[in-house]
């Protein structure tokens, strides 16, 4: 939801795009808001991490499950983009596009930046080896190759779907890395070598099926926005998995943070406005790392249950806790979100208390900031204020009135306690349970 008017030959025209991220550590709910807000965009924009995303949208009685590609997609007619910033595995990419197909999804508007980088067989492995290494200080990855084709993006020898687009280029770039790769994989891990015809074979076949969609983005997400269109920038994963911001190393190889959106979508920073950040009603997380408001006891039971917490990529289950305000401003901060989509408030219908994490005490000190130390953030204890629950179904809610009285209270004390409005709440999985407090494109 950003505003921003430009003149070109006296005409004014106002450009509306809105940056959507997740506020806490990932499985938000943002597949369900992108799609939701798609409908009244022209131009849906991935703008950073790969295919761990795992956004799941439910549309009538069919559910579809994203790694990589822009939620949008399901909405005919809308062009949408996997940016620069985004690295890309060819074979999931395609696979996700047949899969698509298969259900009747048009994907003939879908483009994916020149520029993003590809990953290759040798990151899934490297991915593979590492993770193991690491035995129990592992960080949690996918293992799909994502954290390694960042690190040869940043080291200057990745492959981009530029040249993979051009034999001649790919097969020299191809034999230059992968002899080095191949070293690394034998020398340190002890695993077999890749043959460079195999790979080189395999991935000009994937080129031939891509090169349909491939395109310089960044011309068309900036055409989009200076026609006037609404543009729709998805993040990938959660703010607290930001790898300059978030627990790291527990974090992703990526920035899911706003101000990512203007280099993983090739903008300019002046089209960054509004923020909507997303946001569950209770907290969770996927794989290892520090969780200051994770519970261990039937409720959070309950919450991974009524919740369905388990991870779309990896099938893994998600810790869960409280919802977390020293979480929630530091994202805040980060990121200048200044409105929220509060998801799966129909989760907490059936308890008795609902808690909210206001502040951390650590050595009988107040903590209000969100500590960089993963030493001192794990010696700190959340502080909670308790509220009474609603004990009633809110699925069938389509107005925020129709809400429980005490489900609004919860509602509003988040807001009391961010200073950020929650312009729309989810109590259900489908686009039907969605309620709207608003225009977010104004």
């Amino acid at each position: 939801m950003l505003q921003h008017t430009i003149y070109l030959k006296g005409l004014s025209i106002t450009m509306a795009g809105l940056v959507l991220l997740g506020a806490q550590w990932g499985d938000e709910g943002k597949g369900k808001v992108t799609d939701y807000l798609a409908e009244q965009a022209s131009t849906i924009v991935r703008y950073q991490g790969g295919n761990n995303a795992g956004h799941t949208v439910v549309v009538g009685d069919e559910e579809f499950k994203l790694r990589l590609i822009p939620s949008g997609i399901l909405y005919p007619g809308k062009t949408c983009v996997i940016g620069n910033g985004v690295v890309v595995d060819p074979k999931v990419m395609l696979g996700e596009i047949a899969y698509l197909q298969s259900k009747g999804v048009d994907t003939s508007k879908l483009r994916v930046s020149e520029r993003a980088h590809v990953i290759m067989p040798y990151h899934i492995a490297i991915d593979t080896y590492e993770e193991a290494a690491k035995g129990d200080k592992k960080i949690g990855t996918t293992k799909n190759g994502i954290g390694p084709c960042y690190m040869d993006k940043y080291a200057r020898v990745g492959i981009r779907i530029a040249d993979l687009m051009d034999k001649e280029v790919f097969a020299e770039r191809l034999k230059t890395v992968l002899a080095a790769k191949n070293d690394l994989i034998v020398k340190l891990y002890g695993g077999e070598p890749f043959q460079f015809e195999d790979v080189y074979n395999q991935y000009c076949d994937y080129a031939d099926q891509l090169r349909q969609y491939v395109a310089d983005t960044s011309v068309l997400v900036s055409e989009a926005l200076q026609k006037g269109d609404n543009v729709v920038f998805e993040g990938a994963q959660g703010t607290l998995l930001d790898i300059d911001h978030g627990t790291y190393p527990y974090v992703t190889s990526s920035n899911p943070i706003a101000s990512y959106a203007c280099v993983g979508a090739g903008i300019g920073p002046t089209n960054i406005k509004n923020v909507l950040g997303i946001i569950k009603a209770y907290t969770t997380r996927v794989g290892e790392g520090p969780f200051p408001t994770e519970l261990f006891d039937e409720t959070g039971a309950a919450l991974q249950r009524i919740g369905h917490e388990f991870g779309t990529v990896t099938g893994r289950t998600r810790r869960c806790g409280w919802i977390d305000m020293v979480m929630l401003n530091y994202a805040i901060r980060l990121s200048g979100i200044n409105e929220f989509a509060l998801m799966k408030l129909d989760v907490l219908d059936t308890l008795e208390t609902v808690k909210i994490c206001t502040h951390y005490e650590c050595n009988g000190e107040k903590v209000v900031h969100f500590p960089t130390s993963l030493k001192k953030l794990a010696e700190c204890k959340p502080v909670y204020e308790e509220l009474p629950g609603w004990k009633t179904d809110t699925s069938g809610c389509t107005t925020f009135d129709a809400l429980p009285e005490n489900a609004k209270r919860y509602v509003a004390r988040i807001e009391e306690l961010t200073g950020v409005p929650v312009k729309i709440v989810a109590v259900g999985p489908r686009r039907d349970q969605t309620i709207i407090r608003g225009n977010l494109f104004e």
